[in-house]
C-alpha cells in the first residue's frame, strides 16, 4: 500500500520549532527495551503538530527508547483511516499496519468489532477519575474501551462582535436556540438581507456539523432505539433538529459557501457571515485565516432549546492503539500519552509552541491541569477574552451525544446524502427524513445495540 508520509524525528523537531518542558521532570524515560526502529501513527487534519510533542518527548527521555523515531502518515481523514487500517488487517498483511491511529467513536466502533484495535480498558480504569466528566462517554463498545482520549471539545457560538455593535443587538439573545434564530432574522432584516447569521456548505458536512455533532444531540434526538431499530425518521428530538436546519435554511439565514475556503473567510471580514454554530476547533481556523480581524471576534458556550437547557455535545478526540504482532510501542505510546495529560509543565510548553505556531491546541481534559491559572489567560484574538476559559466552560452541563454503534459510518454517509439532496433544492426536508428511515431500513436494518 503506497503511504504518503510525514516524517518527523528529533532532529527534526529540533529543526522546526521546537519546545523544552519547563524542568524535565516528566514522567516516564524508563527505557523499557523498545526496539529500534519506527513508531507510526495515521492521523489527519494538522499531524505535524501533534507529533511535536512525541519528538520532544523523545528527545527530553534520551534514554525512555533509543533508536526510535516517530513517523505519521497523512490521511484524509477519520474513514481513510478506517479503510486503511481495515485494508491491510483483513489482508494479513500486518507489517504494513501502524502502531496507533486517529479515530473517532464511529470508526472506533467498527474496528474494534473486527479486532483491529487494542483493548485498553484494564489500563484506562485506574485513570477514569483523573478526567473531566463525560470523556469516557463515547469510547466503549460492548462495554469495552479501546480508545485513548486526546481532547474533549465542545460545541461553542463565534461570533463577530463588530457586526453586533453594528446592528444594536445584544449577543445574550443567542442564549437559546429559539432566540439565535430570531437574532438571525434581525440580521437579515436590518441588513436588507446582506449578513448571514452563518454559512451552509451546499458541497457536504451538514449532517457532520449541524446533525451529529450539532443539533441532533441538543435536541435529544436518536437514529436507533435501544433496540437497535432505526428511528431517525419517527424520533421527537430528531425532527427538532431537522426542522432547526430547515428553518435556518429556509429562511435565508445561511449564506451558501464551502467551510475551510477562502471565499468563506472573505465573506467573514466583509461583514456578511455573523456566527458560527461549531466546535471549539473552529478557533484555529479563524486565527489563521482572518487574522487581520482581531479583536473583532468573541466567543459563548453554545445555545440550548429552551425546553431542554443541555448546551452542545462534546467532540472526543480518540487515538487508539492497533493489534498489530507484539504491539512493540504500545507501552512508549502510553507513557507519552500519559505526559501529555497530567504534565502541566510540559503540557504547557507544548501550547505555548502551538501559540507561537497558529497551531490548534486543545483544552487539556484533566481537572488538575485546568486548575491552572495558564488555562484562563486572556487573548488579543477575542478582544482580551479567555478563549480557554470560555472552552472549559463549554463542557458544563452539556448534551448527551447520540448513541453510537458499529454500524453508525454507514449510516452517516445515508443521512448525509439525503441532507444535502436537501440543501441543493433536489427534495424537502420531510422527504429527506423519510429517506433516510428507509434507505437506513433497507441497506441497514435492525442494528447491533451498544
Amino acid at each position: 500500500m503506497k503511504k504518503k508520509r510525514i516524517l518527523f524525528t528529533v532532529i527534526a523537531c529540533l529543526m522546526a520549532g521546537t519546545f523544552v518542558y519547563a524542568n524535565g521532570t516528566q514522567e516516564g524515560g524508563t527505557g523499557q527495551g523498545y526496539p529500534e526502529g519506527t513508531m507510526e501513527l495515521y492521523d489527519y487534519g494538522q499531524p505535524q503538530y501533534w507529533l511535536q510533542f512525541f519528538t520532544t518527548y523523545l528527545q527530553e527521555h534520551p534514554n525512555a527508547a533509543p533508536g526510535v523515531t516517530v513517523e505519521t502518515v497523512q490521511t484524509e481523514g477519520e474513514a481513510d483511516v478506517r479503510q486503511k487500517v481495515q485494508m491491510s488487517f483483513t489482508s494479513g498483511a500486518y507489517d504494513e499496519l501502524p502502531d496507533a491511529i486517529a479515530s473517532a467513536p464511529v470508526s472506533m466502533q467498527a474496528l474494534a468489532k473486527d479486532g483491529v484495535l487494542v483493548d485498553v480498558t484494564d489500563y484506562l480504569e485506574p485513570l477514569r477519575s483523573r478526567f473531566v466528566d463525560g470523556t469516557f462517554d463515547q469510547i466503549t463498545y460492548k462495554g469495552r474501551i479501546y480508545g485513548l482520549p486526546k481532547s474533549l471539545r465542545p460545541q461553542l457560538l463565534f461570533y463577530n462582535n463588530d457586526i453586533f455593535e453594528a446592528y444594536g443587538i445584544d449577543p445574550s439573545e443567542m442564549d437559546t436556540v429559539e432566540g439565535y434564530i430570531n437574532v438571525g432574522r434581525k440580521l437579515r432584516d436590518a441588513s436588507n438581507g446582506y449578513v448571514f447569521l452563518s454559512y451552509v456548505d451546499p458541497g457536504s458536512r451538514t449532517w457532520r456539523y449541524y446533525g451529529r455533532r450539532g443539533f441532533m444531540p441538543q435536541a435529544g434526538a436518536s437514529i436507533w432505539d435501544d433496540e437497535g431499530n432505526v428511528v431517525i425518521d419517527k424520533d421527537p428530538g430528531a425532527k427538532l433538529a431537522f426542522s432547526t436546519i430547515a428553518t435556518l435554511y429556509e429562511e435565508n439565514l445561511l449564506m451558501k459557501t464551502s467551510i475551510f475556503q477562502p471565499p468563506l473567510y472573505e465573506a467573514c471580514r466583509d461583514g456578511k457571515v455573523a456566527t458560527f454554530y461549531i466546535g471549539a476547533f473552529w478557533d484555529e481556523f479563524l486565527r489563521k485565516n482572518v487574522e487581520d480581524m482581531t479583536g473583532s471576534w468573541r466567543v459563548m458556550v453554545a445555545p440550548m432549546y429552551a425546553d431542554l437547557a443541555t448546551r452542545g455535545a462534546p467532540v472526543i478526540n480518540i487515538q487508539c492503539l492497533v493489534n498489530k504482532p507484539g504491539t512493540p510501542y504500545s507501552g512508549l505510546y502510553k507513557e507519552i500519552w500519559e505526559t501529555f495529560h497530567f504534565n502541566g509543565d510540559a503540557r504547557k510548553a507544548w501550547t505555548d509552541s502551538m501559540v507561537q505556531q497558529n497551531a490548534p491546541y486543545p483544552n487539556p481534559i484533566t481537572p488538575e491541569l485546568l486548575a491552572d491559572s495558564y488555562w484562563k489567560e486572556p487573548c488579543d484574538f477575542y478582544g482580551g477574552q479567555s478563549f480557554r476559559e470560555i472552552e472549559g466552560l463549554g463542557l458544563v452541563n452539556p448534551s448527551t451525544n447520540m448513541r453510537v454503534t458499529k454500524d453508525d459510518a454507514e449510516a452517516d454517509l445515508i443521512i448525509s446524502a439525503e441532507l444535502e439532496k436537501y440543501i441543493a433544492g433536489d427534495q424537502t426536508m420531510e422527504q429527506a427524513i423519510a429517506n433516510m428511515g428507509k434507505n437506513l431500513r433497507v441497506k441497514i436494518g435492525k442494528t447491533e445495540a451498544k
